[in-house]
């Protein structure tokens, strides 16, 4: 029987700007890191965009977004999160004035949601640094970044105050560590990247974000603003002291930065991990009173669990994939088509993890499964896709978010990752899909852009509409 879910809980979806909006050089948009990525984060990057990069047109969003968030409505969503594409508003990131047409782009979209009595729940940066700050700067391994991001911040909080009262800073900033181009628009090459540069980098987006927040609780004293990580729980693959060890030293290396936007000030075990790696984090003044600024809730996403070991053997032998993180298999699951392992109950634990560290409400903003679907003719002649699979995944995690408040967790709300099928940030591919709506777009660039509802749409229709009650 399904657990019910509090009054007022943020049913919705999400997405990002540079996976769905396409209009990657339309109305004076500058280039993000993203649009010279033509194949992801898996692949190489390029001089200049090419058309064979998906994410130029994405699924069109910027010239449908009336028609998709229509349907969001009929689905019944409280709230959709979305991310403002930087570039759209500061083409080069340092640009004095911001592009109005940008900025007129959000305001409507933001009008759209709100018409439906949807909640924007907005992403400051989502994964697309303005290209000239990453090649000019090198990203935010330049301390100059946090004057630009606070220009921008400013712009975007005076702009839309009135329309957005739930903001998210960096989107899964931990991830910096793994993708430090993607994350933290840092272009020196990955292997040449020193610790130190890394380091130094997350101090600034740290800065950064306690300055967003700061910024944000004086201009809209009544929105709330929140953190964003990638969560990925570790598991000691096996009960050997070595091995627990080995998964608490990864949950401290992907959770201090909740850590310090929560608490306001870096954690003690960090100087130890700074001391064994000769890494310095250089300081202004002011920096250490900025980051007292702490968040309101944290939210994050949640898409596996992984297993640690110390064991150096068995951590060649038993990589898995993963979202950006990857570890050691779990024998006890299965995986996607991806290889991602399927872990309901990795959520529950996650949400008291978190919830007994921090005890500030939690928002699941992504969670999903990528899936190769089918487009079908039914029995009325519509087209659709019959994703049973997706239904039972999300199903189980949201059956385990409801023994979690049960647990006594206060969870905000809950938007599925990819609500409509948009580009793979991982591999820029469009078959790896998401949504509860179809989008006819091929990888080879084909397709109609015609939207379809798949079974999945009226399922989760009925999950919003019933709270939860409707869950088995």
């Amino acid at each position: 029987m399904a657990k019910s879910f509090p009054k007022g809980f943020l049913w919705g979806g999400a997405v990002a700007a540079n996976q769905c909006e396409g209009a990657y050089n339309e109305e004076g948009k500058g280039l993000s890191t993203q649009d010279i990525a033509p194949k992801g984060i898996m692949g190489p990057i390029t001089e200049d965009p090419t058309e064979d990069n998906m994410k130029l047109i994405g699924i069109d969003f910027y010239h449908r977004y009336k028609e998709d968030v229509k349907l969001f409505a009929e689905m019944g969503f409280k709230t959709f999160r979305t991310s403002i594409a930087w570039s759209r508003i500061f083409p080069n990131g340092d640009d004095k004035e911001p592009n109005e047409k940008g900025l007129q782009f959000y305001d409507d979209l933001f009008d759209e949601c709100l018409k439906y009595g949807i909640k924007p729940l907005v992403t400051i940066s989502h994964y697309e640094t303005p290209l000239a700050l990453s090649k000019n700067y090198d990203g935010w391994v330049n301390r100059k970044l946090i004057g630009f991001f606070e220009n921008y911040v400013r712009t975007i909080f005076a702009r839309y105050k009135d329309k957005v009262k739930y903001w998210l800073t960096f989107n899964e900033i931990n991830s910096v560590l793994h993708q430090p181009y993607m994350s933290g628009g840092i272009f020196t090459d990955k292997e040449k990247l020193t610790k130190q540069d890394l380091y130094q980098a997350i101090h600034h987006e740290l800065v950064a974000g306690a300055l967003a927040v700061k910024i944000g609780h004086e201009m809209i004293p009544d929105a709330k603003f929140g953190c964003m990580i990638l969560g990925v729980p570790n598991y000691p693959l096996t009960p050997n002291p070595s091995d627990v060890l080995e998964a608490m030293k990864q949950d401290r290396e992907n959770l201090y930065f909740a850590d310090v936007h929560v608490r306001g000030a870096y954690p003690k075990y960090m100087n130890r991990y700074f001391k064994d790696n000769n890494i310095k984090i250089y300081m202004e003044p002011g920096d250490e009173e900025i980051l007292k600024n702490t968040v309101d809730f944290v939210s994050f996403s949640y898409y596996m669990s992984s297993c640690a070991t110390a064991d150096s053997e068995k951590k060649k032998a038993g990589n898995g994939a993963g979202n950006i993180i990857s570890g050691i298999s779990n024998p006890y699951l299965e995986a996607s088509d991806w290889g991602w392992q399927i872990d309901p109950q990795g959520l529950r634990y996650i949400l008291n993890l978190l919830y007994d560290r921090y005890q500030k409400p939690l928002f699941i903003v992504e969670n999903g499964l990528g899936a190769v679907d089918e487009l079908v003719t039914d029995e009325n002649e519509d087209k659709t896709v019959i994703d049973d699979y997706r239904i039972k995944y999300l199903n189980d995690h949201l059956v385990q978010v409801g023994e979690a408040i049960e647990d006594g967790v206060e969870v905000m709300g809950y938007t599925t990752w990819g609500c409509i099928d948009l580009i793979s940030a991982s591999t820029a591919e469009l078959r790896k899909r998401y949504g509860f709506i179809y989008v006819d777009r091929n990888d080879d660039g084909t397709g109609t852009l015609e939207r379809y509802k798949k079974k999945s749409f009226y399922w989760y229709k009925e999950v919003i509409s019933t709270n939860g009650k409707s869950l088995v």
